[in-house]
């Protein structure tokens, strides 16, 4: 079993200052299709899942394992490995195309090229069907039934859960991991693609006048992710359309208590298109 050290750095860019501990940007991410959609769900659902396995109550573990049972909803598309794979492959091959180029670090590259190979081969030793053992272990299965149901785990309803919630934090981390292992090969990939999308996006910095931003996209060159950094200072938010024409920011601004309304300031911000 891998170590929660050796899965990776999962957090991205925090944002936050580390002189003053103070928010920095607002990253914002809109994907241009549904895979993507699909790898940053499961990438904020592991990021999830492994913040909350490390700590030791048995309340986060029993939100972990609710988030494991998402993982395994967002997952349960047949073709979901398949694209994963291609996707894989299509990098490592732009990777390996990049050899002999000068203006490359070799070693790095190679490093590179070596991580998505590792990534190919732990998703093809794993089953077509992800997640397949944990949905066909039993005692899973009964907890994954009462937690669609408001308050269905209760220690009534489920008196096996309610003791397993009762074991040493040690005893429930330990299975945890061993849950989780099985989904590990799509959790490196997912991260090593979504690395490598957000990489190939150069940034710039834009004012959005009135608070409305407008791009045209070139012809010929196929943009999977949005990326838009604000200052929290400004209060705005981006509301965020696009496809493969064109780009649309809206800004609105809104309390938990008013209504969205239209933010109609000279907003800055940076954006990155990343193919």
């Amino acid at each position: 079993m891998k170590s929660r050290a050796n899965w990776g750095n999962w957090g991205r860019s925090s944002g936050y200052d580390p002189g003053t501990g103070k928010l920095r940007v607002i990253l914002y991410e809109y994907p241009f299709n549904e895979r993507i959609r699909t790898y940053l769900r499961l990438e904020q659902l592991f990021e999830r899942l492994f913040a909350l396995m490390d700590r030791s109550d048995e309340l986060d573990h029993h939100f972990a394992l609710i988030t494991l049972f998402e993982i395994l909803s967002v997952s349960a598309r047949a073709e979901l490995k398949a694209d994963v794979l291609k996707d894989l492959e299509r990098q490592r091959q732009i990777m390996c195309n990049f050899r002999g180029n000068p203006d490359i670090a070799a070693n790095l590259l190679e490093n590179l090229v070596e991580q998505l190979g590792a990534c190919i081969t732990e998703l093809n030793n794993a089953p077509n069907k992800l997640g397949r053992a944990l949905e066909e272990n039993d005692w899973l299965k009964s907890v994954r039934s009462r937690t669609s149901i408001p308050g269905g785990t209760c220690n009534f309803d489920l008196p096996a859960y309610y003791a397993w919630q009762h074991h040493s934090s040690d005893q429930r981390r330990s299975d945890l991991c061993g849950w989780v292992e099985t989904l590990l090969p799509l959790s490196n990939a997912i991260k090593a693609l979504l690395g490598l999308l957000r990489d190939s996006g150069s940034p710039q910095k834009i004012v959005a006048m009135g608070g409305q931003f407008q791009q045209n996209l070139p012809q010929g060159r196929t943009f999977q992710l949005l990326r838009l950094s604000l200052d929290p200072a400004l209060g705005a938010i981006p509301e965020i359309s696009a496809n493969r024409l064109v780009a649309s920011i809206r800004f609105v601004q809104q309390s938990v208590h008013d209504r969205v309304q239209p933010n109609t300031a000279d907003i800055a911000f940076e954006l990155t298109l990343c193919s």
